[in-house]
């Protein structure tokens, strides 16, 4: 019996960036931060979602469940050093004087 082999989807954070010329409305930075936020959590619940079907027999493939916390962890640490940068610009933004 052979299973067909499926593409992996690139563990990617997309993200709506604006260039600089064109307005972002109120809160565009938050928009994008929440927006970043959600994708993360959401793929975090459908790793947990696999991990849950996998150990209750419910037809979840090893590989499958695997495929899918591993881009939970490279999500959730990509946007993690993403926030580290945004704080390390923060701090040295405010480390200026004027």
């Amino acid at each position: 019996m052979s299973f067909p082999i499926l593409p992996i989807s690139p563990a990617t954070l997309p993200l709506e960036i604006r260039p600089a010329g064109q307005p972002g409305g109120a809160g565009g930075f938050q928009d994008v931060l929440s927006s970043a936020i959600q994708k993360v959590e959401a793929i975090g619940q459908n790793a947990s979602t696999s991990v849950e079907r996998f150990l209750a027999g419910e037809g979840g493939e090893l590989h499958t469940t695997i495929l899918a916390t591993t881009q939970a962890e490279l999500s959730f640490n990509l946007f993690l050093q993403a926030r580290n940068k945004a704080v390390g610009a923060y701090q040295e933004i405010m480390r200026m004087q004027v």
